[in-house]
């Protein structure tokens, strides 16, 4: 007997619609969170931070510059050599020095032998006096002897006066002298490392107009971190803050010091119209000022960190986090979990119970590092909350196998 073909197919498609309807029943009941993405609550820290960028310098950063001209003679000091306050760095030809040193000594020695000789003068006047006081009491010399002995008295004291004047003025020269003299030893003010040679040895200098930079030094056992903060996170950031930094050469190795100074006022003020005395017309100070409101502005925080193994090199860029707050040993979930805030900043999360079925409970929160927060009241340590939803595909690959392998 020939059997018809339609009614097998026909049980064949019932029979996977069965199979189908009893893979998502049983699916949905043996795992009726497979479309959720569940967390622990747990006991943690929250640490909040505000990144920035940094730079490093030495503590002390000085410029040794040359304050006589002259060609340099000798240049004692190369890049990276240890130098002590005092030591010296280089030499200036010293022979116009020298030369108006000795006119000024010379000058003073012959201003002082004038001195003498008036005050010589001024005793023998003074003796003429007493005699013609003497000889005009008993009426043996004229008055007008009498008036021009005393007129020689006044005259030789007003010469020595004037000498004295001039003596000073020449003392002055010559310290002025010897000091110009000592200039063409330049010497380092501080200790220090030579970072940078600027003159070399037979160059010849010229400070009419400014000091030319020598040499520069650099204290490099400690340094110096200039932070940007932005204005957005300036408000967060206080003096003793505890900052922490890393490097690019050395990723792994943490620096920490404390916050020491947050600048006031940003860089930019350096080219403020009331710092600079310079005046614009009103179109081009609307265009300044649309200009500095596209421009980001930065507030420079300031801290001090040991190099004594010297890693740490002038100019280097910091990655530099500074710690606004901090929750340590506290219930903390991931951030995904919280509801959006309501009007009045009340915050929920669904938390799942041991029968599978998820509650919206509120919580109140503290701490938040954009990824972790910590929760307060309203959840404890080990409960389970949704933080998300899987997607459909997720789903479809979670179920389990139909029976019989189909």
């Amino acid at each position: 007997m020939k059997i018809s073909a339609r009614p097998l197919l026909i049980a064949a498609a019932l029979a996977g619609i069965a199979v189908a309807a009893w893979w998502s029943g049983l699916g949905r009941k043996e795992n009726p969170l497979a479309d959720l993405l569940i967390a622990e609550a747990k006991t943690g820290d929250v640490i909040e931070t505000v990144e920035a960028t940094g730079t490093l310098r030495p503590v002390r950063l000085v410029a040794v510059g040359a304050q006589v001209s002259g060609r340099i003679t000798a240049m004692r000091v190369k890049v990276g050599d240890p130098v002590k306050a005092g030591d010296l760095v280089a030499t200036i030809d010293d022979l116009t020095q020298q030369n108006t040193s000795k006119s000024a000594e010379a000058a003073l020695v012959d201003l002082q032998a004038q001195k003498r000789g008036k005050e010589a003068s001024l005793a023998y006047a003074e003796a003429a006096l007493a005699r013609e006081q003497a000889t005009f009491a008993r009426s043996a010399s004229s008055k007008d002897a009498l008036e021009s002995a005393r007129s020689t008295v006044a005259t030789t004291r007003a010469a020595i006066d004037s000498l004295a004047a001039q003596i000073t003025e020449a003392e002055v020269k010559v310290d002025t002298a010897r000091v110009d003299l000592g200039y063409t030893r330049i010497t380092a003010p501080s200790d220090g490392t030579v970072l940078l040679v600027v003159a070399q040895e037979g160059q010849t200098v010229n400070a009419a107009q400014s000091a030319p930079t020598i040499v520069v030094l650099g204290r490099i056992d400690r340094m110096t971190v200039r932070t940007e903060i932005s204005e957005a996170d300036v408000p967060r950031v206080a003096v003793g803050q505890k900052t922490s930094f890393t490097i690019l050469g050395a990723p792994d190795r943490l620096f920490e010091a404390s916050l020491e100074r947050i600048d006031p006022a940003p860089d930019t003020i350096r080219s403020d119209s009331a710092v600079t005395g310079t005046s614009s017309t009103t179109s081009s100070s609307s265009s300044s000022s649309s200009s500095a409101s596209s421009t980001a502005v930065y507030y420079y925080g300031w801290f001090d960190v040991p190099n004594p193994d010297g890693l740490l090199k002038t100019y280097m860029t910091a990655q530099v986090k500074i710690v606004t707050g901090e929750a340590r040993g506290v219930v903390t979930i991931p951030k995904a979990a919280l509801s959006p805030a309501g009007p009045k900043g009340e915050r929920g999360v669904e938390v799942v119970g041991a029968d599978g079925k998820t509650t919206t409970r509120a919580v109140t929160i503290g701490r938040d590092d954009k990824t972790t927060v910590e929760i307060r009241s309203g959840l404890s340590a080990g409960e389970r909350v949704v933080t998300g939803r899987r997607s459909t595909e997720t789903k479809t690959s979670s179920m389990p196998p139909p029976p019989g392998g189909l």
